[in-house]
């Protein structure tokens, strides 16, 4: 009567898990860019995006805009029922399209599929914070006031859609559909022309292709930003006395 593999009926686990409720929510990083966001060795966003450092956990981006400060917008794009044939028939399953921005040059998109809606919402919600990118703005014609659409005319493919993104003098206003201009609005633009070819009825496929057209805003280099670089050294090299001692003690701890 011992239970399986001589371990008993592992009800012990659970009520010692539960008490001390109150580091349920704590953060406990498990990257190193993690662990440096939570020390608050790295100070901003734009110093992960300038080094072009992955972030593999949502709660970094959560530390940089708080939900009580309910900066980082998001919402739910689409969700679509998905099928696959199996020998008792099919398997229905959902997914969502979510997308975050901050109204001020962020934005991340996410998708997610799940056999329930909330817990696709939640993934896609999880997966659009870690694909969180800068978006680069400018001008149509004269510099002056703050930027206020694209730089210069950008484009993105997803499945057959593919948009093209166009400047637009001040004023004009975002000339887009109705799923494409939330995403140009979320990334905070607020002038632009848009076209689009493919079968765009497909929102997934098509808010992908004008998330992937905004994403290359920085990925084109032009005449103002031919300055020398000042390299700095990466926070990994920065901080590594620091990484390696909380290697240490993890590793102590993990012997104890």
């Amino acid at each position: 009567g011992r239970g399986r593999d001589g371990r008993g009926r592992g009800r012990g686990r659970g009520r010692g898990r539960g008490r001390g409720g109150d580091d349920k929510d704590e953060w406990i990083p498990v990257t190193k860019l993690g662990r440096l966001v939570k020390e608050g060795r790295i100070r901003s966003l734009e110093e992960i995006f300038l080094h072009s450092m992955p972030i593999k956990e949502h709660q970094i981006v959560d530390h940089f805009f708080p939900p009580t400060a309910g900066k980082l917008k998001d919402e739910v794009m689409t969700i679509k029922p998905v099928q696959k044939q199996s020998s008792a028939g099919q398997r229905t399953r959902f997914k969502a399209y979510v997308a975050v921005g901050d109204f001020d040059g962020h934005i991340g998109l996410g998708k997610k599929c799940s056999s329930e809606v909330a817990t696709a919402i939640r993934g896609a919600l999880i997966m659009a914070k870690m694909h969180l990118v800068p978006i680069r703005r400018g001008y149509w014609g004269k510099n002056s006031g703050l930027p206020h659409t694209i730089p210069m005319k950008l484009s993105g493919t997803c499945g057959s859609v593919s948009v093209r993104l166009i400047p637009a003098p001040r004023g004009t206003g975002l000339v887009a559909a109705p799923a494409s201009k939330k995403i140009l609005a979320m990334a905070g633009l607020e002038d632009c022309y848009s076209t689009t070819r493919g079968h765009s009825r497909t929102t997934g496929n098509f808010i992908t292709a004008v998330f992937n057209a905004v994403s290359a805003s920085y990925g084109y280099l032009s005449p103002e930003l031919w300055k020398p670089t000042v390299f700095s050294k990466a926070p990994f090299q920065e901080h590594t006395d620091f990484l390696a001692k909380e290697a240490e003690s993890a590793k102590a701890d993990a012997a104890y």
